[in-house]
Protein backbone atom coordinates (compact mmCIF):
# COMPACT_ATOMS: atom_id res chain seq x y z
CA UNK A 1 0.00 0.00 0.00
CA UNK A 2 2.56 2.14 0.51
CA UNK A 3 4.85 1.38 -2.60
CA UNK A 4 1.73 2.41 -4.73
CA UNK A 5 1.50 5.64 -2.85
CA UNK A 6 4.67 6.25 -2.89
CA UNK A 7 6.29 5.02 -5.73
CA UNK A 8 10.16 5.13 -5.50
CA UNK A 9 12.23 6.58 -7.75
CA UNK A 10 14.68 4.77 -10.21
CA UNK A 11 18.31 5.24 -9.10
CA UNK A 12 19.54 6.21 -12.72
CA UNK A 13 16.62 9.13 -12.79
CA UNK A 14 17.57 10.18 -9.39
CA UNK A 15 21.32 10.34 -9.77
CA UNK A 16 20.68 12.06 -13.39
CA UNK A 17 18.07 14.64 -11.21
CA UNK A 18 21.01 15.27 -9.04
CA UNK A 19 23.49 15.53 -11.63
CA UNK A 20 22.02 18.32 -13.71
CA UNK A 21 21.02 20.06 -9.92
CA UNK A 22 24.89 20.20 -9.55
CA UNK A 23 25.83 21.19 -13.03
CA UNK A 24 22.90 24.27 -12.70
CA UNK A 25 24.68 24.78 -9.35
CA UNK A 26 28.42 24.80 -10.93
CA UNK A 27 26.79 26.83 -13.96
CA UNK A 28 25.42 29.59 -11.77
CA UNK A 29 28.79 29.56 -9.31
CA UNK A 30 30.76 30.04 -12.74
CA UNK A 31 28.54 32.85 -13.74
CA UNK A 32 28.59 34.56 -11.06
CA UNK A 33 32.76 34.33 -10.59
CA UNK A 34 32.65 35.75 -14.07
CA UNK A 35 30.34 38.66 -13.35
CA UNK A 36 32.84 39.30 -10.32
CA UNK A 37 35.88 39.29 -12.14
CA UNK A 38 34.32 41.55 -15.03
CA UNK A 39 33.34 43.57 -12.82
CA UNK A 40 36.57 44.40 -10.42
CA UNK A 41 38.10 44.15 -13.50
CA UNK A 42 35.84 47.16 -15.15
CA UNK A 43 36.25 49.05 -11.32
CA UNK A 44 39.99 49.06 -11.98
CA UNK A 45 39.94 50.33 -15.49
CA UNK A 46 37.28 52.98 -15.76
CA UNK A 47 39.40 55.67 -13.51
CA UNK A 48 41.99 55.00 -15.83
CA UNK A 49 39.79 55.43 -18.83
CA UNK A 50 37.76 58.20 -17.25
CA UNK A 51 41.03 60.70 -16.79
CA UNK A 52 42.04 59.59 -20.28
CA UNK A 53 38.72 60.88 -22.01
CA UNK A 54 38.15 63.85 -19.63
CA UNK A 55 37.54 65.69 -22.84
CA UNK A 56 34.73 63.52 -23.35
CA UNK A 57 33.77 62.13 -19.89
CA UNK A 58 33.40 65.04 -17.78
CA UNK A 59 31.15 67.25 -19.70
CA UNK A 60 28.60 64.58 -20.40
CA UNK A 61 28.76 63.81 -16.60
CA UNK A 62 28.82 67.36 -15.62
CA UNK A 63 25.44 67.39 -18.50
CA UNK A 64 23.89 64.55 -16.79
CA UNK A 65 23.82 65.92 -13.18
CA UNK A 66 22.72 69.29 -14.29
CA UNK A 67 20.07 67.74 -16.46
CA UNK A 68 19.00 65.66 -13.33
CA UNK A 69 19.10 68.81 -11.44
CA UNK A 70 16.73 70.75 -13.80
CA UNK A 71 14.10 67.78 -14.10
CA UNK A 72 12.38 69.21 -11.89
CA UNK A 73 11.27 72.79 -13.01
CA UNK A 74 10.91 70.63 -16.28
CA UNK A 75 8.16 68.56 -14.82
CA UNK A 76 6.85 71.84 -13.94
CA UNK A 77 6.67 73.66 -17.10
CA UNK A 78 5.46 70.51 -18.91
CA UNK A 79 2.39 69.78 -15.87
CA UNK A 80 1.00 73.61 -17.38
CA UNK A 81 0.83 71.73 -21.22
CA UNK A 82 4.63 73.66 -21.83
CA UNK A 83 5.87 71.21 -25.01
CA UNK A 84 9.02 69.06 -24.29
CA UNK A 85 11.06 70.83 -26.48
CA UNK A 86 10.47 74.33 -25.03
CA UNK A 87 10.27 73.36 -21.81
CA UNK A 88 13.67 72.14 -22.31
CA UNK A 89 14.93 75.30 -24.04
CA UNK A 90 13.32 77.47 -20.58
CA UNK A 91 15.05 75.23 -17.86
CA UNK A 92 18.31 75.32 -20.05
CA UNK A 93 18.05 79.34 -20.76
CA UNK A 94 17.06 79.54 -16.50
CA UNK A 95 20.51 77.65 -16.07
CA UNK A 96 22.75 79.26 -18.54
CA UNK A 97 21.29 83.02 -17.45
CA UNK A 98 22.34 81.87 -13.66
CA UNK A 99 25.94 80.50 -14.78
CA UNK A 100 26.64 83.63 -16.82
CA UNK A 101 25.37 86.25 -14.22
CA UNK A 102 27.92 84.10 -11.48
CA UNK A 103 30.69 84.27 -14.37
CA UNK A 104 30.09 87.91 -14.36
CA UNK A 105 30.41 88.75 -11.61
CA UNK A 106 33.30 86.52 -10.65
CA UNK A 107 35.58 86.14 -13.94
CA UNK A 108 35.72 89.58 -15.14
CA UNK A 109 37.05 91.44 -11.81
CA UNK A 110 38.97 88.74 -10.81
CA UNK A 111 40.83 89.03 -13.63
CA UNK A 112 42.17 92.53 -12.70
CA UNK A 113 43.10 91.30 -9.26
CA UNK A 114 45.51 88.76 -11.28
CA UNK A 115 46.71 92.05 -12.98
CA UNK A 116 47.82 93.64 -9.93
CA UNK A 117 49.35 91.07 -8.20
CA UNK A 118 53.03 91.84 -9.25
CA UNK A 119 52.33 95.72 -8.18
CA UNK A 120 50.62 94.79 -4.63
CA UNK A 121 54.14 91.87 -3.55
CA UNK A 122 55.38 94.93 -1.80
CA UNK A 123 52.78 95.48 -0.11
CA UNK A 124 52.10 92.26 0.93
CA UNK A 125 55.62 91.86 1.26
CA UNK A 126 55.19 95.17 4.01
CA UNK A 127 52.35 93.41 5.83
CA UNK A 128 54.14 89.82 6.19
CA UNK A 129 57.40 91.37 7.27
CA UNK A 130 56.39 90.93 10.98
CA UNK A 131 55.85 87.53 10.60
CA UNK A 132 58.41 86.64 8.68
CA UNK A 133 61.35 88.72 11.23
CA UNK A 134 59.39 85.81 13.42
CA UNK A 135 60.38 83.09 11.36
CA UNK A 136 63.96 85.05 10.64
CA UNK A 137 65.49 81.85 9.03
CA UNK A 138 63.03 81.68 6.26
CA UNK A 139 63.65 85.81 5.12
CA UNK A 140 66.01 84.53 2.90
CA UNK A 141 64.38 81.72 0.87
CA UNK A 142 61.05 84.52 0.41
CA UNK A 143 62.54 86.91 -0.36
CA UNK A 144 63.95 84.64 -2.92
CA UNK A 145 60.38 83.52 -3.83
CA UNK A 146 58.64 87.02 -3.79
CA UNK A 147 61.58 88.75 -6.04
CA UNK A 148 61.58 85.56 -8.75
CA UNK A 149 57.47 85.75 -8.67
CA UNK A 150 57.51 89.83 -9.18
CA UNK A 151 60.30 88.89 -12.23
CA UNK A 152 58.80 85.70 -13.98
CA UNK A 153 54.66 87.50 -13.59
CA UNK A 154 55.38 91.06 -15.08
CA UNK A 155 55.09 90.59 -18.40
CA UNK A 156 52.59 87.66 -18.63
CA UNK A 157 50.56 90.20 -15.66
CA UNK A 158 50.98 93.20 -18.26
CA UNK A 159 50.27 90.59 -21.28
CA UNK A 160 47.10 89.96 -19.37
CA UNK A 161 46.10 93.36 -18.42
CA UNK A 162 46.44 94.32 -22.43
CA UNK A 163 44.14 91.52 -23.47
CA UNK A 164 41.92 91.77 -20.53
CA UNK A 165 38.09 90.42 -21.04
CA UNK A 166 35.56 93.56 -20.36
CA UNK A 167 32.48 90.52 -20.80
CA UNK A 168 31.94 86.99 -20.04
CA UNK A 169 31.89 86.49 -23.75
CA UNK A 170 35.41 87.97 -24.60
CA UNK A 171 36.01 85.37 -21.83
CA UNK A 172 34.73 82.63 -24.00
CA UNK A 173 36.03 84.23 -27.19
CA UNK A 174 39.70 84.22 -25.83
CA UNK A 175 39.15 80.79 -24.48
CA UNK A 176 40.78 77.65 -25.72
CA UNK A 177 38.62 75.93 -28.66
CA UNK A 178 38.49 73.13 -26.89
CA UNK A 179 36.96 74.10 -23.94
CA UNK A 180 34.32 75.67 -25.70
CA UNK A 181 33.59 72.19 -28.15
CA UNK A 182 33.27 71.24 -24.50
CA UNK A 183 31.03 73.38 -22.99
CA UNK A 184 29.07 73.30 -26.87
CA UNK A 185 28.79 69.84 -26.45
CA UNK A 186 27.45 70.25 -22.54
CA UNK A 187 24.88 72.55 -23.42
CA UNK A 188 23.34 70.08 -26.32
CA UNK A 189 23.57 67.34 -24.10
CA UNK A 190 21.04 68.80 -21.37
CA UNK A 191 18.80 70.07 -23.67
CA UNK A 192 18.23 66.83 -25.77
CA UNK A 193 18.05 64.69 -21.89
CA UNK A 194 15.87 67.29 -21.05
CA UNK A 195 13.66 67.24 -24.37
CA UNK A 196 12.96 63.54 -24.05
CA UNK A 197 13.63 62.94 -20.54
CA UNK A 198 9.42 62.11 -20.36
CA UNK A 199 9.72 59.75 -23.26
CA UNK A 200 12.56 58.15 -21.94
CA UNK A 201 11.63 57.70 -18.23
CA UNK A 202 8.17 55.70 -19.43
CA UNK A 203 10.22 53.95 -22.18
CA UNK A 204 12.51 52.53 -19.06
CA UNK A 205 9.83 51.92 -17.25
CA UNK A 206 7.67 49.66 -19.71
CA UNK A 207 11.02 47.67 -20.36
CA UNK A 208 10.76 45.73 -17.24
CA UNK A 209 9.85 42.55 -17.71
CA UNK A 210 7.48 42.28 -14.46
CA UNK A 211 5.41 44.93 -12.72
CA UNK A 212 7.56 44.59 -9.68
CA UNK A 213 10.21 45.10 -11.79
CA UNK A 214 8.63 48.45 -13.69
CA UNK A 215 7.78 50.20 -9.57
CA UNK A 216 11.40 49.31 -8.75
CA UNK A 217 12.77 51.36 -11.61
CA UNK A 218 10.03 54.12 -11.35
CA UNK A 219 11.14 54.46 -8.30
CA UNK A 220 14.74 54.94 -8.20
CA UNK A 221 14.75 57.32 -11.47
CA UNK A 222 12.22 59.62 -8.58
CA UNK A 223 14.34 59.16 -5.82
CA UNK A 224 17.65 60.08 -7.29
CA UNK A 225 15.60 63.03 -9.36
CA UNK A 226 14.59 64.33 -5.76
CA UNK A 227 17.62 63.73 -3.90
CA UNK A 228 20.17 65.30 -6.86
CA UNK A 229 17.52 67.85 -7.53
CA UNK A 230 16.94 69.05 -3.37
CA UNK A 231 20.49 68.99 -2.67
CA UNK A 232 21.64 71.01 -5.57
CA UNK A 233 19.09 73.31 -5.04
CA UNK A 234 19.18 73.92 -1.24
CA UNK A 235 23.32 74.10 -1.72
CA UNK A 236 22.85 76.26 -4.39
CA UNK A 237 20.70 78.75 -2.16
CA UNK A 238 22.43 78.60 1.17
CA UNK A 239 25.69 79.14 -0.74
CA UNK A 240 24.47 82.33 -2.43
CA UNK A 241 23.14 83.44 0.95
CA UNK A 242 26.86 83.07 2.39
CA UNK A 243 28.43 84.96 -0.26
CA UNK A 244 25.42 87.90 -0.14
CA UNK A 245 26.30 88.17 3.77
CA UNK A 246 30.18 88.13 3.32
CA UNK A 247 30.37 90.32 0.13
CA UNK A 248 27.84 92.88 2.13
CA UNK A 249 30.13 92.54 5.09
CA UNK A 250 33.41 92.77 3.23
CA UNK A 251 31.82 96.24 1.65
CA UNK A 252 31.37 97.56 5.10
CA UNK A 253 34.80 97.01 5.68
CA UNK A 254 35.91 98.44 2.52
CA UNK A 255 36.97 95.47 0.15
CA UNK A 256 37.43 96.09 -3.44
CA UNK A 257 34.87 94.14 -5.43
CA UNK A 258 32.95 92.58 -2.57
CA UNK A 259 30.41 91.08 -4.71
CA UNK A 260 33.19 88.83 -6.68
CA UNK A 261 34.80 87.48 -3.18
CA UNK A 262 30.89 86.60 -2.54
CA UNK A 263 30.75 85.13 -5.83
CA UNK A 264 34.66 83.30 -5.07
CA UNK A 265 33.05 81.86 -1.65
CA UNK A 266 29.91 80.45 -3.11
CA UNK A 267 31.38 79.21 -5.99
CA UNK A 268 34.16 77.34 -3.34
CA UNK A 269 31.58 76.51 -0.84
CA UNK A 270 30.42 73.92 -3.49
CA UNK A 271 33.41 71.84 -2.77
CA UNK A 272 33.05 70.54 1.13
CA UNK A 273 36.18 70.77 3.22
CA UNK A 274 38.54 71.88 0.44
CA UNK A 275 36.57 74.71 -0.73
CA UNK A 276 36.64 77.21 2.34
CA UNK A 277 40.08 76.88 3.00
CA UNK A 278 41.07 77.65 -0.76
CA UNK A 279 38.46 80.66 -0.19
CA UNK A 280 40.06 81.91 2.92
CA UNK A 281 43.27 81.88 1.42
CA UNK A 282 41.96 84.07 -1.46
CA UNK A 283 40.56 85.98 0.88
CA UNK A 284 43.87 86.58 2.53
CA UNK A 285 45.93 87.28 -0.10
CA UNK A 286 43.02 89.58 -1.27
CA UNK A 287 42.76 91.37 2.29
CA UNK A 288 47.08 91.60 1.97
CA UNK A 289 46.64 92.75 -1.56
CA UNK A 290 44.26 96.08 -0.48
CA UNK A 291 44.91 97.05 3.12
CA UNK A 292 48.47 97.94 4.58
CA UNK A 293 47.92 96.79 8.40
CA UNK A 294 48.40 93.08 8.60
CA UNK A 295 45.47 93.07 10.91
CA UNK A 296 43.04 94.28 8.81
CA UNK A 297 44.37 92.55 5.87
CA UNK A 298 43.26 89.43 7.59
CA UNK A 299 39.86 90.70 8.45
CA UNK A 300 38.36 89.43 5.22
CA UNK A 301 39.25 85.75 5.76
CA UNK A 302 38.20 85.86 9.69
CA UNK A 303 35.01 87.18 8.90
CA UNK A 304 34.35 84.28 6.08
CA UNK A 305 35.18 81.85 8.61
CA UNK A 306 32.96 83.44 11.44
CA UNK A 307 30.13 83.41 8.94
CA UNK A 308 31.21 79.74 7.29
CA UNK A 309 31.19 78.32 11.05
CA UNK A 310 27.86 79.00 11.27
CA UNK A 311 26.31 78.30 7.78
CA UNK A 312 28.54 74.81 8.00
CA UNK A 313 27.69 73.82 12.04
CA UNK A 314 23.85 75.41 12.21
CA UNK A 315 22.07 76.65 9.19
CA UNK A 316 23.25 73.58 6.62
CA UNK A 317 21.94 71.04 9.15
CA UNK A 318 18.95 72.73 10.13
CA UNK A 319 18.28 72.69 6.64
CA UNK A 320 19.02 69.81 4.66
CA UNK A 321 18.21 67.49 7.49
CA UNK A 322 19.13 63.64 7.68
CA UNK A 323 17.48 63.12 4.21
CA UNK A 324 20.16 64.27 2.10
CA UNK A 325 23.40 63.79 5.15
CA UNK A 326 25.79 61.98 3.41
CA UNK A 327 29.03 60.38 5.46
CA UNK A 328 32.19 62.89 5.99
CA UNK A 329 34.04 59.81 5.31
CA UNK A 330 32.58 59.31 1.63
CA UNK A 331 32.87 62.91 1.00
CA UNK A 332 36.28 62.54 1.55
CA UNK A 333 37.24 59.47 -0.38
CA UNK A 334 34.73 60.80 -3.51
CA UNK A 335 36.63 64.37 -3.08
CA UNK A 336 40.10 63.33 -3.55
CA UNK A 337 38.95 60.29 -6.09
CA UNK A 338 36.99 62.72 -8.50
CA UNK A 339 39.75 65.33 -7.66
CA UNK A 340 42.67 62.91 -8.74
CA UNK A 341 40.97 61.47 -12.13
CA UNK A 342 39.22 65.49 -12.94
CA UNK A 343 40.40 67.84 -10.69
CA UNK A 344 38.83 70.74 -10.19
CA UNK A 345 35.74 69.83 -11.90
CA UNK A 346 35.91 66.92 -10.66
CA UNK A 347 35.47 67.70 -6.98
CA UNK A 348 33.10 70.20 -7.88
CA UNK A 349 31.11 67.15 -9.19
CA UNK A 350 32.00 64.85 -6.57
CA UNK A 351 29.48 65.38 -3.69
CA UNK A 352 26.60 65.44 -6.38
CA UNK A 353 27.87 61.99 -7.84
CA UNK A 354 28.09 60.34 -4.38
CA UNK A 355 24.69 61.13 -3.59
CA UNK A 356 23.10 59.82 -6.73
CA UNK A 357 25.35 56.38 -5.60
CA UNK A 358 24.15 56.49 -2.44
CA UNK A 359 20.29 57.11 -3.53
CA UNK A 360 20.63 54.64 -6.41
CA UNK A 361 21.80 51.89 -4.28
CA UNK A 362 19.54 52.65 -0.99
CA UNK A 363 16.50 52.15 -3.32
CA UNK A 364 17.32 49.04 -4.95
CA UNK A 365 18.86 47.33 -2.05
CA UNK A 366 22.63 46.49 -1.17
CA UNK A 367 24.03 43.93 -2.35
CA UNK A 368 22.00 43.20 -5.19
CA UNK A 369 22.32 45.72 -7.26
CA UNK A 370 22.95 42.98 -10.35
CA UNK A 371 19.61 41.85 -9.07
CA UNK A 372 17.89 45.30 -10.13
CA UNK A 373 20.28 45.62 -13.46
CA UNK A 374 18.59 42.09 -14.75
CA UNK A 375 15.52 41.37 -12.49
CA UNK A 376 17.30 38.68 -11.39
CA UNK A 377 19.56 37.41 -8.26
CA UNK A 378 22.97 37.31 -10.32
CA UNK A 379 24.93 37.81 -7.21
CA UNK A 380 22.87 36.34 -4.28
CA UNK A 381 21.50 33.55 -3.84
CA UNK A 382 17.81 32.78 -5.20
CA UNK A 383 14.85 31.00 -3.04
CA UNK A 384 15.58 28.69 -5.91
CA UNK A 385 18.91 28.00 -5.30
CA UNK A 386 18.61 27.33 -1.52
CA UNK A 387 15.73 24.78 -2.23
CA UNK A 388 18.46 22.50 -4.66
CA UNK A 389 20.89 23.04 -1.69
CA UNK A 390 18.56 22.23 0.62
CA UNK A 391 17.01 18.87 -1.45
CA UNK A 392 20.97 18.11 -2.42
CA UNK A 393 22.17 18.34 1.41
CA UNK A 394 18.82 16.08 2.23
CA UNK A 395 19.22 13.45 -0.75
CA UNK A 396 23.31 13.11 0.44
CA UNK A 397 22.15 12.44 4.21
CA UNK A 398 19.40 9.98 3.28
Amino acid sequence: MEDSEHPKVPPLLKDAAQRVEIDDFRRDRLLAALTLMIGAAFCLGLPFALQAGAEFFLPLTAAIVVSIALVPLLEWLERRRVPSALAAFLALSSFLMLVNAALAIIVVPATGWFARIPESIPRIQTNLAPVIDFYSTLQKFVDRTLTSVASGSEATAQAMAATAPTSVVDYFISAAPAAAVQLLFAVLVIFFFLAGWTRLRRSTIRRRGSFDGAMQTARVIQNVVDATADYLATITMINALLGLIVSLLLWALGMPSPFMWGGIVSLCNFVPYLGPIVAAMLLGLGGLMTFDAVGVALLPAVIFIGVHLVEANLITPLVLGRRLTVNPLLILVSLSFWGWVWGTPGALLAVPLLLIVQTVLASTGTPDLAGFLFEHGTLTATEEMRERLNRKEFDRDG
